[in-house]
């Protein structure tokens, strides 16, 4: 009886050892796609440590970050856009990263010393195939032009996808003429901001807009539809990759760093080090149309290779984020709300 008793206690101890040396990564996403699932569990397969996942919007997520203070569990914060990664550094909210992986493997414009883009998403001119021809929109700066007086539509000029692409425009073309750009957009608009990007595309292939701007993977996404009816509202569209004579297209991003309050660093850095993989890169364009951040990764998406190849704005992102609050401040003056 005593020894069964000892052999209960012993596994009680086992058990309890096993528990409290458990890996475990608590990563807070704004990344709301079913598809990532398989990235986490892949990484776990890998590693061993377990991903405790929080989900919520970005500015939530910050808010939750910043209120929980010195005692935040978060070790990773994972968001899109360049534009939110730069609010989260300048809230204090990353750690500096030092991954010689990291640093091989990300180009030096698509990251900083605190957080890093694993995947892009191009910023792209949607116009309806009847109404115009790709002629009359080669760049972003064309769509102030007077001859799209009443056929332009957008999302929010609050919105970070817009905020993203103004503060390149700054860096690019000044301030001043970037104020003169937002303001004959404005003029040029067919209705009032609203929706998302997805909606700018419907409202494009109606007729409701001529022209509008789009991430790359919600086309990417209709093409891959199981609706025919979003099919067929593709083939009322043209695309443009803006200013391929020029700077490039811009794109966006999604990206994330190591909180600054981490338990877990080491399993942070590997974390970070993980999405910079060539599985994780590969994953991030064929589960979610997506392109790689990671030059040279060979990917296997039949709709991103329908869309074909395009050059790259290759502003760093940094850069583009010094100019964020004058962006915001120079739509408002524009009234691009």
């Amino acid at each position: 009886m005593l020894r069964k008793l000892i052999a209960a206690l012993a596994v009680v101890f086992v058990s309890q050892g096993a528990f409290a040396e458990e890996k475990v990564l608590n990563l807070y996403s704004a990344r709301h796609y079913q598809t990532d699932e398989a990235l986490y569990e892949n990484f776990t397969r890998q590693t061993g440590i377990r991903i405790n996942r929080i989900e919520g919007n970005e500015q939530e997520l910050l808010e939750r970050i910043l209120a929980e203070g010195d005692n935040s569990p978060a070790d990773v914060l994972i968001t899109v856009d360049a534009a939110r990664l730069a609010q989260a550094e300048a809230y204090g909210i990353f750690a500096p990263v030092q991954s010689a992986v990291l640093e091989a493997r990300i180009p030096a414009h698509l990251r900083s010393a605190h957080w890093f883009a694993f995947s892009t998403r191009a910023r792209v001119i949607i116009y309806n195939a009847r109404r115009l021809k790709a002629a009359d929109v080669p760049t972003y700066e064309s769509l102030a032009d007077p001859k799209l007086k009443g056929l332009l539509c957008s999302r929010s000029g609050a919105h970070p996808y817009n905020l993203s692409l103004v503060a390149s425009q700054i860096a690019h073309n000044g301030e001043a003429a970037t104020e003169t750009w937002a303001r004959g957009m404005v003029a040029n608009f067919a209705r009032a901001p609203k929706g998302g990007d997805l909606d700018q595309i419907k409202s494009v292939a109606v007729g409701e807009c001529g022209v509008a701007v789009s991430n790359s993977y919600y086309l990417a996404r209709m093409m891959a539809s199981e609706r025919v009816e979003e099919r067929n509202l593709l083939k009322r569209i043209g695309i443009v990759w803006p200013n391929q004579g020029g700077y490039g297209t811009h794109v966006n991003v999604s990206g994330g760093g190591m909180v600054k309050t981490s338990k877990n660093r080491a399993a942070a850095v590997a974390f970070l080090e993980y999405l910079a993989s060539d599985e994780a890169q590969r994953y991030f364009a064929n589960a979610n149309n997506e392109w790689p951040a990671v030059p040279g990764v060979t990917i296997d998406n039949l709709e991103l290779d329908e869309l074909g190849r395009f050059t790259a704005d290759t502003l760093p992102l940094p850069m583009l984020a010094n100019n964020l609050v004058a962006a915001q401040k120079l739509l408002d003056r524009a009234g691009y709300r």
